[in-house]
């Protein structure tokens, strides 16, 4: 299922930056967290993919071993 979302632009003095808000639903699916780092990929004119910088699978498994959560 799509989620229709628009880009925004703001520009700030000689500054210009382009915002893409997710969904709640696709943030909870993909179980982000707050401030996670991920990173775009351009696949062709058409297609982004973004991707983890580190899978949730190792982070939890990395965090896990050293009693954090």
């Amino acid at each position: 299922m799509g989620y229709p979302t628009k880009m925004q632009a703001i520009k700030r003095g000689k500054s210009f930056q382009w915002f893409i808000n997710f969904p709640a639903a696709i943030a909870a699916a993909m179980d982000f967290e707050k401030s996670e780092t991920v990173e775009w990929e351009i696949v062709d004119k058409n297609t982004l993919k973004l991707k983890r910088k580190v899978s949730k699978g190792v982070l939890r498994t990395f965090l896990g071993n050293r009693g954090i959560r």
